[in-house]
């Protein structure tokens, strides 16, 4: 006996047809654009927002919708042109000043904070001024930079033709107080600063430049150089006070005006080292060495009389024959110590 059941066999598998997408039109061009629009393909990445992804069999629908925060506009829409003369505004995140309030300081800590600082610098002034001031007073130290450029070109030709100079009485203001000297500014005869130090490190700079040229150069010449000039201004400073010591020779602004006639002597030092560079001869080099002593004596001689000799140049009281003859002799020693001291500067 045979049994028959009653079964269904499964539909056949049957893969599905490929589909292609459906056809995406492109943007328009935009030459017009101002951040200069690029063409697609397809549309470009949204970085925030959401937009309907196209189903794959499915119509176009067209342009997708705008959302609120894309950095893009929506597909075929048309461009937004400048207006023009209008600059795109960029949204600023300005930064909050900062808050001291928070770090306990507010105006009456600020103002106290000011007092202090004032009080501290005022302090330091009044100390120097006590201390050093009785040394080297301030007013003077400014008194003897007070120069202009004018005065510094007529200064340099004094220094090097000081027999064309026919004047050397320095000049005085008269106040209610009594009676100052005039300023370098004013008077061509008073002695300043501001060259000599920059004689000096013009000096200090060629000495190193002659030794670069003779391949000998070493960062210590610079120390080397600059120790030497400052040496030979201290000992003729040493030597020129010590005598007026001896001689009672008593003046205003000594000090300062001493090491400035002490500075001068680096412009014929300075004039020797660029005969010597520009290789001009032996006989040359001397006779430019020898003519830079002479000018450098000489301006010393007429220089320091009103110094030496302050009654051949004020009303002040005569002194008698011995010492105004003792106090000739120093001043042309003095003179003369200006080759010693010469030579041994141009020797870098």
């Amino acid at each position: 006996m045979s049994y028959y059941t009653n079964s269904r066999s499964p539909p056949p598998l049957q893969h599905p047809v490929p589909t292609h997408p459906a056809y995406i039109p492109e943007p328009p061009s935009t030459p017009a654009s101002p951040q200069g629009y690029q063409r697609y393909t397809s549309s470009p990445p949204q970085a925030q927002g959401y937009v309907q992804p196209i189903s794959v069999g499915a119509p176009s629908r067209g342009p997708q919708p705008f959302m609120q925060g894309s950095q893009y506009p929506p597909i075929g829409s048309p461009p937004q042109q400048p207006i023009h003369g209008q600059i795109p505004s960029v949204p600023l995140n300005p930064i909050a000043p900062a808050d001291f309030a928070a770090w306990g300081i507010n105006d009456a800590t600020a103002q106290l904070g000011m007092q202090l600082g004032h009080s501290a610098v005022q302090a330091g002034q009044d100390y120097v001024q006590k201390n050093l001031g009785g040394l080297i007073p301030i007013s003077a130290v400014k008194h003897h930079f007070n120069v202009s450029n004018s005065y510094v070109m007529k200064k340099l030709q004094v220094v090097l033709f000081p027999w064309r100079h026919k004047h050397w009485s320095r000049r005085v203001h008269r106040t209610e107080n009594g009676q100052t000297w005039l300023p370098p500014r004013e008077d061509i005869n008073s002695p300043d600063l501001y060259i000599p130090l920059m004689a000096l490190v013009t000096y200090i700079l060629l000495a190193a430049l002659h030794s670069g040229l003779n391949s000998r150069f070493h960062p210590e010449i610079l120390g080397v150089t600059a120790s030497k000039g400052l040496g030979i201004i201290l000992l003729d400073f040493l030597i020129v006070k010590g005598g007026c010591y001896v001689l009672n020779i008593q003046g205003t602004s000594q000090v300062l005006d001493l090491l400035a006639y002490d500075g001068y002597k680096f412009v014929g030092v300075i004039v020797t080292l660029l005969a010597g560079m520009l290789n001009v001869g032996a006989t040359i080099y001397v006779m430019v060495f020898i003519y830079c002593f002479a000018s450098m004596g000489l301006f010393i001689l007429r220089s320091l009389r009103s110094l030496v000799l302050p009654d051949a140049a004020s009303t002040a009281a005569p002194v008698n024959t011995s010492q105004r003859s003792r106090r000739i002799t120093f001043l042309f020693l003095v003179a003369l110590s200006q080759l010693f001291y010469m030579a041994i500067l141009i020797r870098v």
